[in-house]
């Protein structure tokens, strides 16, 4: 007798650890299919970015990132419907001529939710929805106790030669968002490209924001972070992941700037037992930096930003680049991202990836 998990389109979560060596990167031509470049362009849409180093760096980095205002990032909040997406000057300038980024707001299973990246329009429909639209797509999540699915997925493709008006396919869409996807939203806009005159989306009201770095300074409790160098001699698969969980521990609880890291903390041992890797004697303490950029940003600008920080920082300087992106379980985003260049190894770096690792539950459900 067989036992399968029951199907869910809750996964349990694993964090995969990728220790290796990188070239200098090339901002403008970064290698799409290599590690660890291709973990941070996988994501969709970026929630938010966190770095971690050293205060003597600090100033090295506002000279010559923080400081350059058009380096931030910038997207808008808008109102509109699906139908307005995909006409007029908004269709042709920003989805066929130039390269945008959105995502409706809502949550999955409980509302109708779309998102559109590189041309790629998906839709979470629910299944009233599904049924009123009349296009062909896949169910999402597992069947009911009345044999129906919760959540389907249409997926159309914005760019292709046929999504044109007056095609038959592409006029059952746009027929689909005047008749049963006629409600306006909020959506999160980004543009990837030059914004084309006059402006398509000045037609509807909308407010921009640009995610302004914040600065967190601290006196914090510093473990080894440099890979043990007779775990790779030996190439202890036991000892790799010791030191690969502790450290992924200590960055975590750092990005959360838990009091635990902090020099001056002194909780009772019984409300918790968590002590920085390497014990209160072998930690060292320094003045560390929390750089953080929150809103919607794009997987590129993420990527560009850490091939100019390898730059920027002197080779033996360590720093931890992180990026988590907005509910990866439910629109499949890809996960959190960490990576950590260790002190005194330019060119080494440890990347941890959060992702999915049941993906043959989810084929069941299918």
């Amino acid at each position: 007798m067989f036992l399968f998990p029951t199907p869910s389109i809750h996964q349990t979560l694993r964090c995969f650890v990728t220790h290796g060596t990188m070239s200098h990167p090339n901002p403008d031509q970064l290698p799409a299919k290599a590690k660890p470049w291709s973990a941070f362009l996988s994501q969709a849409f970026v929630h938010k970015v966190d770095l971690i180093l050293p205060d003597e760096v600090l100033q090295l980095v506002k000279e010559k990132i923080l400081n350059d205002m058009g380096r931030a990032p910038s997207y808008q909040r808008v109102f509109m419907t699906l139908g307005q997406v995909l006409e007029g000057d908004f269709f042709t300038q920003y989805i066929k001529i130039g390269n945008i980024m959105m995502l409706s707001e809502g949550k999955i299973d409980l509302d109708n939710v779309f998102s559109i990246k590189d041309g790629q329009l998906t839709m979470y429909l629910d299944q009233e929805s599904y049924e009123r639209v009349g296009l062909v797509g896949k169910p999402q999540s597992v069947k009911g106790s009345r044999g129906l699915y919760s959540t389907w997925i249409v997926e159309y493709d914005l760019r292709s030669p046929s999504a044109l008006h007056g095609r038959k396919g592409f006029d059952r869409l746009v027929y689909a968002c005047k008749n049963a996807l006629s409600q306006p939203t909020f959506w999160l806009f980004c543009n990837l490209s030059h914004t084309p005159s006059p402006d398509p989306i000045a037609k509807h009201p909308s407010t921009r924001y640009t995610s302004n770095p914040g600065v967190v300074q601290t006196m914090t409790k510093i473990p080894e972070l440099r890979v043990p160098s007779a775990t790779l001699a030996d190439k202890s698969r036991q000892d790799f992941d010791e030191y690969a969980t502790d450290v992924y521990e200590w960055l975590s609880l750092v990005r959360l700037e838990s009091p635990r890291v902090k020099r001056d903390d002194n909780i009772d041992p019984y409300l918790s037992t968590y002590t920085v890797p390497g014990g209160p004697s072998n930690g060292d303490e320094a003045q560390l930096c929390k750089i953080s950029w929150q809103g919607f940003i794009p997987p590129r600008w993420v990527a560009t930003t850490l091939a100019n920080l390898i730059k920027t920082l002197p080779p033996k300087a360590w720093f931890s680049f992180s990026a988590t992106p907005i509910t990866c379980d439910s629109i499949r985003c890809g996960g959190d991202c960490t990576i950590l260049r260790p002190p005194s190894s330019p060119g080494e770096y440890v990347l941890w990836e959060i992702k999915e690792h049941n993906e043959r539950v989810r084929r069941l459900a299918i």
